[in-house]
Order: structure tokens, then sequence, then C-alpha cells
């Protein structure tokens, strides 16, 4: 894919050919990213496959949502389904890993996924466990041009720095958002600690996912994000950063941000 220097610009899709545009559509796609993750979509639940770095990660990134959502609509965190009457919308959703706890802890749950195969993975583990998520294979610019109704929590967690024009995707994400709602995303930062743990050690010493992952390149700034979401009616807070202790094999938040990090964003 493409570098650039300016965060804003698109970039190019890794594929060298553009196709007519069937089932999920959007400028946002790099068709080789999507065809990467649909490629793995039997394995998204299994916690020592492909997908077990997200296993760990996942309680860091559930309570982080849990935690700013509470506070923001003024709910009690403890309360098992506190978030019941709150709508949530979770982009780029893979197998189901944040929309099913999100569901257990009250929100009515609407998740999309570019790659079909993934949402096919996604219903069958939620009928399995009972959960009642609209799973949709779709895009974000295909919600917005449907004229979706506005969701109280949208989130885009480790998903805008695979998309082949960020600063366009997370402004479409940002106007689904209702008047007073949240926008969280999750992402990693374009650092040399990143390139080195996030990118290199991750993928090719500890291998906790498979090479060719991520480009570095594509990992995004805070200060980046902050612009990108500068012309719409939001107030942005952070980044948080989390970060991986080896010696627990377990992911907190905390101050270093220079790594993964996430933000958060509030709708006027």
């Amino acid at each position: 894919m493409a570098a650039s220097n300016d965060p804003l610009s698109q970039r190019k899709p890794q594929s060298d050919t553009v196709e007519t545009p069937v089932g999920p559509h959007g400028a946002s796609i790099d068709p080789a990213d999507v065809a990467r993750f649909a490629a793995q979509a039997a394995e998204w639940w299994d916690p020592k496959g492909p997908f077990a770095p997200l296993h760990r990660f996942n309680p860091a990134r559930l309570a982080f949502v849990r935690d700013q959502a509470a506070a923001h609509f003024g709910r009690d965190p403890n309360r098992r389904t506190t978030f019941e009457g709150l709508t949530l919308l979770d982009i780029g959703c893979g197998g189901g890993l944040i929309a099913e706890p999100m569901r257990r802890m009250g929100f009515a749950v609407t998740a999309v996924d570019a790659a079909p195969e993934n949402i096919g993975t996604a219903r069958a583990h939620a009928d399995q466990s009972g959960l009642d998520i609209a799973y949709r294979a779709a895009t974000v610019e295909q919600l917005e041009a449907e004229g979706a109704s506005p969701f109280d929590v949208v989130l885009t967690l480790e998903v805008i720095e695979h998309v082949a024009d960020p600063a366009a995707f997370i402004r479409a994400c940002s106007r689904l958002v209702a008047p007073g709602g949240i926008l969280i995303v999750a992402t990693l930062n374009r650092t040399l600690k990143a390139l080195a743990l996030g990118k290199v050690a991750a993928e090719y010493v500890l291998r906790w996912v498979p090479a060719g992952t991520h480009d570095w390149r594509q990992f995004i700034k805070p200060d980046e994000l902050r612009a990108m979401l500068a012309t719409e009616p939001l107030t942005v807070a952070g980044p948080f950063g989390l970060a991986y202790d080896p010696l627990t094999d377990r992911w907190s938040q905390g101050d270093d941000a220079d790594i993964n990090y996430m933000m958060v964003a509030t709708r006027a």
C-alpha cells in the first residue's frame, strides 16, 4: 500500500485491480486486507488460533469501552445489563469478539464487516450463544448512504489502520453517532516503538499474528486522528494507552500510548 505523509490523503488499495463493487462496498475498503481476514474467518473464536492476541487483548478493550460508556451515560458499570435502552454499532466487527459482550451488557447491537465470511462466523456463534445481534455484511459508507439511524455508541477497534482512506472512513463513522453519543476508536501509533514491537516483534518474532497483517506506514498518530475529525462537531479525548505486560501476559490501560491506544469522541 502506498504510504503518504499526509494523513488525510486517500490511500491506494493493495490490490492491483478495482472491480465493480459486489456486496459490501465503499471507498474505505482495501480488498487485500478484507481478503486476508476473510480467509481466517472460521478461526475467530479459537483462543489459540490466529486471533489469539485479540482474545488476550479483549478484556482490556471491553473494560475501557464499558467504563467510558458508563461514565458518559451515567450508568452503573457493575450491573449486568447496565446499557439496556442504548444502541451500539460495531464497525469492522470481525467474528463478533466485541459485539457479543456488548450485547450481554445490555446494548442493542448492530455489527457490520466488509467480509461476508466474518459475518457468517459471527452470526453462527451468536445464534449458538442465544444472542440477538443484528449482523450485516456492509460498510460504514453503505450505512450512511442508506440513512441509518444514529447510534448512542459507535466502535471501530483496530480497523482504521486497515482501510484505504482513513480520514473519510473515520468521518463517516462519526456521522453515525447520535447527538450526545460517543465514538471510540482503537488503533496503533506510528512510532518507532510500534514498528519494533507492534509490527516486527508481533509478526516475525512472537508470531502473534500472521506476517503481513499490518503495514506500519498505515499506523496513525493521535494528532492525525484528531485532525481527521476536526471538521465534525466532536470533542475528542485521549489518547488512552493500552500496554502489554509480558510478566503477567495481560493488557491494561495506562499512560503509554506509543503502540496501542484508544480515543473517545463525543458528538455535541
